[in-house]
Protein backbone atom coordinates (compact mmCIF):
# COMPACT_ATOMS: atom_id res chain seq x y z
CA UNK A 1 0.00 0.00 0.00
CA UNK A 2 2.83 2.42 0.88
CA UNK A 3 4.57 1.80 -2.44
CA UNK A 4 1.33 2.57 -4.26
CA UNK A 5 0.91 5.85 -2.35
CA UNK A 6 4.51 6.84 -3.06
CA UNK A 7 4.00 6.18 -6.75
CA UNK A 8 0.64 7.97 -6.98
CA UNK A 9 1.53 11.00 -4.82
CA UNK A 10 5.19 11.32 -5.87
CA UNK A 11 6.34 12.22 -2.35
CA UNK A 12 9.85 13.06 -3.55
CA UNK A 13 8.73 16.65 -4.18
CA UNK A 14 8.49 17.08 -0.39
CA UNK A 15 12.05 15.93 0.30
CA UNK A 16 14.31 18.48 2.06
CA UNK A 17 16.44 18.89 -1.07
CA UNK A 18 13.53 19.66 -3.39
CA UNK A 19 12.43 23.29 -3.81
CA UNK A 20 9.04 22.63 -2.21
CA UNK A 21 10.71 20.87 0.72
CA UNK A 22 13.08 23.78 1.25
CA UNK A 23 10.12 26.17 1.20
CA UNK A 24 8.28 24.06 3.78
CA UNK A 25 11.36 24.01 6.05
CA UNK A 26 11.80 27.77 5.69
CA UNK A 27 8.15 28.46 6.55
CA UNK A 28 8.44 26.12 9.53
CA UNK A 29 11.53 27.93 10.81
CA UNK A 30 9.85 31.30 10.34
CA UNK A 31 6.73 30.14 12.18
CA UNK A 32 8.79 28.65 15.02
CA UNK A 33 10.77 31.87 15.36
CA UNK A 34 7.58 33.90 15.56
CA UNK A 35 6.19 31.61 18.25
CA UNK A 36 9.37 31.87 20.33
CA UNK A 37 9.33 35.67 19.94
CA UNK A 38 5.71 35.84 21.11
CA UNK A 39 6.51 33.67 24.13
CA UNK A 40 9.52 35.88 24.93
CA UNK A 41 7.53 39.11 24.54
CA UNK A 42 4.74 37.85 26.78
CA UNK A 43 7.11 36.54 29.45
CA UNK A 44 9.07 39.80 29.73
CA UNK A 45 5.83 41.74 30.34
CA UNK A 46 6.93 44.91 28.60
CA UNK A 47 4.41 47.69 28.74
CA UNK A 48 4.08 50.31 26.09
CA UNK A 49 4.33 53.97 27.00
CA UNK A 50 0.64 54.40 26.23
CA UNK A 51 -0.27 51.60 28.66
CA UNK A 52 1.80 53.23 31.41
CA UNK A 53 0.11 56.61 30.81
CA UNK A 54 -3.35 55.02 30.95
CA UNK A 55 -2.50 53.12 34.15
CA UNK A 56 -1.09 56.23 35.81
CA UNK A 57 -4.17 58.25 34.84
CA UNK A 58 -6.43 55.56 36.30
CA UNK A 59 -4.47 55.59 39.55
CA UNK A 60 -4.71 59.39 39.76
CA UNK A 61 -8.47 59.25 39.12
CA UNK A 62 -8.81 56.53 41.78
CA UNK A 63 -6.91 58.61 44.32
CA UNK A 64 -9.10 61.65 43.55
CA UNK A 65 -12.27 59.60 44.05
CA UNK A 66 -10.96 58.17 47.31
CA UNK A 67 -10.08 61.70 48.42
CA UNK A 68 -13.64 62.86 47.72
CA UNK A 69 -15.17 59.95 49.63
CA UNK A 70 -12.88 60.24 52.65
CA UNK A 71 -11.86 63.87 53.05
CA UNK A 72 -9.06 64.58 55.47
CA UNK A 73 -10.16 66.15 58.72
CA UNK A 74 -8.31 69.29 59.83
Amino acid sequence: MTILLNYVLDLKIFSPTAPLGILIIFIGLLFSGMIFYIIYAVSTNKESLEDKKIRNQKEINQQERIGKLFPKKK
